[in-house]
């Protein structure tokens, strides 16, 4: 039998980064964000360069958006009916 680093049956761990509390994400977050920028190897974001980051955002926000009406609008949609 493989060996399961879960060592429960509930099928989630309580180690690792996902499983803590979300503060204490932030937290190590945010000491990483400041260690980096002490070093030196941070990248600050011009405004143009965040505004370009937010445009293509938008773009493939809505791109996304059309896709997924346009396949549940043709009868394709991945609803769960059962039938494959």
């Amino acid at each position: 039998m493989a060996a399961n680093n879960q060592g429960n049956n509930k099928g989630s761990s309580n180690r690792g980064f996902a499983s803590m509390d979300p503060q204490r994400q932030r937290e190590i977050a945010s000491e990483g964000g400041r260690a980096a920028h002490e070093k030196g190897t941070a990248h600050e974001f011009t405004s143009e360069e965040a505004r370009e980051a937010g445009r293509k955002g938008g773009q493939a926000r809505s791109e996304s958006n059309r896709s997924k009406s346009s396949s549940s609008s043709s009868g394709n949609s991945h609803s769960g009916s059962g039938n494959s």
